[in-house]
C-alpha cells in the first residue's frame, strides 16, 4: 500500500511538473508585470500545497523569518544569520518526527531544499548590494552599470513572490532575486525563441525516461540490499552492479533536471541577449549598460539573439563523454554549484579544507543521512589523483594521449558509480555494508593509483635529467 502511494504521488508531481511547462506560455502572454508576479507567486503556492498538504507551513514559516532577517538585521551580517537560521530550519524540518510532528511528505524536502537556496541567496545577494554600496562612487560607468544591475532590494511581500513563484519551485533549478526581477521586468521573454528552446531540450526526455525504466526493472537497487545479493554473487559482481546503478541515477536526473529547465525555458525565465554572456545560476557577466538599453527598447530586444544558460542545470552529453572527473562535476545541478560557489568556496580562506568544506555543506543540504556525507565528501579524495594522471597525459601524444584520455573517462566514471551507490542506499548500515563486501575497493584502487603516478611522474623526471645530462 505505501508503494502504490509512493508511486502515485510520484504520478501527481510528475502531472504537475509538465503543467508548469505548458502554462509558461499563458505567462508570458500576460503584459502587466504585478499581474504576472501574483499570479506566478499564486500558482507557486498552489503548487506547494497541492503537494505538500499542510506542511507547507515549513517553507511559510522559514520565508518569513528570513523576510525578517533579510530586512530587519544589519545588511553587513544579515547573510550569516540567514545562512545559519536557513540551514538549522533545515536540519529540524528531517528531523520532526523527534519533535512529534508527523514528517513531511518526501516531495516537500525539494520544495524546502529550493526554498533555502532561495531565501538565503537572497540574504547574500541583498549583502552584496550594500558592500558594493560605495562601489558606486567610482566613475567607472562599465563598473556602475555591473553594481547597478546587481543591485537587489526586496520588500517583505517581494520575498514571498521570489521564494514561492511557481518557477522552479518544486524541482529548482536554482535562479537569483536578480534573475526572477529580470523575467517580470524586461522584455526578453517576449523576445526569446522559448518554444524552440523547450522543444530542444526535451527532445531527449523521452530517451532518458524510457531508459530509466528499463535499466531500474532489470537492476532495481532494492537488489543491492538483499541478502542474495551478499550471499550469493561474487565480489566482482557487487563491484559491477555500481554501474547500472549509477546510470539508473543519471537517467533520472536527467529526466528531471531537464524537465525543470523546460519550465523555465517555456515562461521565459533566464533568457538574456547571448552578447551579455550568461552563466549557469548567474546570469549576464558582461555589458550590462547595453543590456539595460536593449531593455528599454522592445525593437532593440527584438533584434537579438537568446540563449537560456542562466538555467542551464545539467549536460547530459559532458556528463557521459568529459573525460575528468573535475569537469564530469561541473556538468551536473550547475546552478546549484554556482550557489555554493559565490556563497560557500568563494568566502573562505584559501586553504586546502576550501573544498571538502563547500562538499560537507552540499551534503548538509541533500539530507541527514550518512550516504550523503559518505558520497559528497569522498569527491576530495578522487581529485588528487586525477591531478597526477593529467600531468602524466599531459605531453603524452598519438595513441598514448587517446589511451590515457581513455583511462580518465573509466577513473572518472567508476569513481561516480562508487560514490553514487552509497548516495542511493542512504542509511548507513547499508553503505557500509556494501563497501565493506567490496573490501572498500573504490578507496584502495585510489591509494594504489596515486602511489602509482606519483612513482610514473619522478620515474619521467629521472629519465629527463639523464637525457638532459647525456647531452
Amino acid at each position: 500500500m505505501v508503494k502504490a502511494n509512493m508511486e502515485w504521488d510520484d504520478i501527481v508531481y510528475l502531472v504537475l511538473l509538465l503543467f508548469s511547462i505548458g502554462i509558461g506560455y499563458v505567462f508570458r502572454q500576460i503584459e502587466d508585470k504585478e499581474t504576472r508576479k501574483w499570479l506566478s507567486s499564486g500558482l507557486g503556492f498552489l503548487l506547494v500545497l497541492i503537494v505538500s498538504g499542510k506542511h507547507i507551513m515549513h517553507p511559510i514559516i522559514c520565508t518569513a523569518i528570513n523576510a525578517f532577517i533579510i530586512l530587519a538585521t544589519d545588511r553587513r551580517k544579515c547573510h550569516i544569520v540567514s545562512f545559519f537560521f536557513t540551514f538549522a530550519y533545515l536540519f529540524f524540518f528531517r528531523t520532526t518526527q523527534y519533535f512529534g510532528i508527523p514528517y513531511p511528505p518526501a516531495h516537500t524536502n525539494m520544495i524546502q531544499m529550493i526554498v533555502t537556496l532561495k531565501v538565503a541567496g537572497l540574504a547574500f545577494e541583498v549583502h552584496n548590494t550594500a558592500a558594493a554600496a560605495k562601489e558606486k562612487e567610482h566613475d567607472d560607468s562599465a563598473a556602475f552599470a555591473k553594481l547597478e544591475a546587481a543591485e537587489v532590494h526586496p520588500s517583505f511581500q517581494d520575498v514571498f513572490h521570489y521564494t514561492f513563484c511557481y518557477i522552479g519551485i518544486m524541482t529548482g533549478p536554482y535562479y537569483t532575486y536578480r534573475t526572477y526581477r529580470d523575467w517580470l521586468e524586461y522584455p526578453f521573454l517576449l523576445s526569446a525563441p522559448c518554444k524552440d528552446a523547450t522543444i530542444q531540450k526535451m527532445k531527449y526526455v523521452p530517451l532518458y525516461a524510457v531508459l530509466f525504466v528499463i535499466a531500474s526493472t532489470i537492476f532495481p537497487l532494492k537488489y543491492a540490499e538483499s541478502e542474495e545479493f551478499y550471499n550469493e554473487r561474487s565480489v566482482f559482481y557487487r563491484i559491477w552492479y555500481i554501474n547500472p546503478t549509477f546510470f539508473i541515477f543519471r537517467m533520472r536526473l536527467y529526466t528531471g533536471m531537464v524537465l525543470s529547465e523546460c519550465v523555465c525555458t517555456m515562461a521565459g525565465l533566464g533568457a538574456y541577449p547571448e552578447f551579455t554572456a550568461p552563466s549557469a545560476g548567474h546570469g549576464p557577466t558582461k555589458e550590462f549598460g547595453k543590456l539595460k538599453e536593449i531593455a528599454s527598447n522592445n525593437l532593440l530586444a527584438k533584434e537579438e539573439k537568446y540563449n537560456f544558460e542562466t538555467i542551464h542545470n545539467v549536460d547530459p552529453y559532458g556528463s557521459e563523454f568529459v573525460p575528468t572527473f573535475r569537469n564530469g562535476m561541473k556538468c551536473w545541478n550547475m546552478c546549484i554549484q554556482y550557489w555554493l560557489a559565490v556563497n560557500v568556496y568563494k568566502r573562505l580562506a584559501r586553504n586546502q579544507f576550501r573544498p571538502l568544506i563547500t562538499m560537507t555543506i552540499s551534503a548538509i543540504w541533500h539530507g541527514v543521512y550518512i550516504g550523503y556525507y559518505l558520497c559528497l565528501m569522498s569527491a576530495p579524495m578522487y581529485l588528487p589523483v586525477e591531478d597526477v594522471y593529467i600531468k602524466i597525459r599531459k605531453d603524452a601524444t598519438g595513441l598514448e594521449a587517446k589511451f590515457w584520455d581513455f583511462f580518465l573517462w573509466f577513473f572518472k566514471m567508476q569513481a561516480f558509480s562508487y560514490m553514487a551507490i552509497v548516495f542511493l542506499l542512504l542509511h548507513i548500515e547499508l553503505t557500509f555494508k556494501y563497501w565493506s563486501s567490496v573490501y572498500f575497493a573504490g578507496h584502495i584502487v585510489a591509494i594504489i593509483l596515486f602511489v602509482s603516478g606519483k612513482f610514473i611522474l619522478k620515474f619521467r623526471r629521472r629519465k629527463s635529467r639523464s637525457v638532459s645530462k647525456s647531452e
